[in-house]
């Protein structure tokens, strides 16, 4: 049985902004693997998009972004659902769900915390990486299918191998077709990219599938700017789940931490 595929939007951006929350997926959403789902990565940045604008605070900032990723993540046309679980003077939890064809695809929690001066104890235990001048162009699309890949420019660090790498990632297309989003919530559009950047094995046929079931994000620092570095490492179990762990980066530094948890099958 073959499943049709929907009529994808082409434009410069991943998402078209339908009004009343609602919105419509391009090709340049695209999963790597089906063709008829949304990669997590655009969808993640959206989501993160929409958490950001919930009520804002200027006294606070989003400090860990959680996402469930309930099942595949159709493409076309989805609304989001915004809301606060936990209000909080000083700490508060918002979630987000994208919803497609009457089901949750994905849900999205994050804990926004209110800041103050702590420059006087700061301090990163995290290894800087390469910046991406000092990296060489890498093609990912040469790896992966799917329009979100086509969409990225990536460049790669010497000494990256299968299950190791570090990576710098960035792209010319805007969230939506509004193009105001911030630049968090645009990083945050790439992070899951991590889970293929150095893929223990070559994905596709007589091979193995590891799709991430999660994303978990922990920042200690408000990232910045269109580069996303990766410094990435990936573990695969002996019982069918692997793990993705990454070192997160903007050009002045890391900023944080993500892992993805995988299910590991023959393809």
């Amino acid at each position: 049985m073959t499943t049709a595929l929907p009529e994808l939007a082409v434009g410069g951006f991943y998402y078209q902004k339908l009004g009343n929350g609602r919105y419509s997926s391009t090709i340049h959403a695209q999963g790597a693997w089906n063709e008829h789902e949304q990669h997590m990565a655009p969808a993640s940045g959206l989501l993160a998009d929409c958490l950001e604008r919930h009520e804002p605070r200027g006294d606070m900032r989003m400090a860990r972004l959680s996402y469930e990723i309930l099942g595949l993540i159709p493409g076309g046309e989805f609304h989001i659902d915004t809301t606060t679980l936990r209000p909080g003077r000083t700490i508060e939890l918002l979630q987000a769900e994208l919803v497609a064809n009457g089901r949750t695809a994905i849900r999205a929690t994050a804990w926004r915390l209110a800041t103050s001066d702590t420059s006087a104890v700061a301090a990163v235990e995290d290894a800087t990486i390469p910046s991406p001048h000092e990296c060489v162009p890498y093609d990912g699309a040469s790896i992966w299918p799917g329009g979100y890949i086509r969409s990225l420019e990536m460049r790669v660090a010497d000494g990256h191998r299968p299950g190791a790498g570090k990576v710098w990632l960035r792209t010319g297309h805007p969230l939506t077709d509004a193009e105001d989003s911030g630049d968090m919530a645009r990083l945050m559009g790439l992070v899951d990219t991590a889970n293929g950047i150095a893929a223990r094995v070559t994905p596709g046929k007589d091979s193995y599938a590891f799709p991430n079931l999660d994303l978990q994000i922990h920042m200690y620092r408000r990232p910045q700017g269109e580069w996303l570095g990766l410094d990435n490492a990936v573990s695969f179990g002996a019982d069918g789940i692997g793990l993705t762990s990454t070192v997160l980066h903007d050009l002045a530094g890391p900023f944080g931490r993500a892992e993805q948890i995988l299910t590991l099958r023959r393809s």
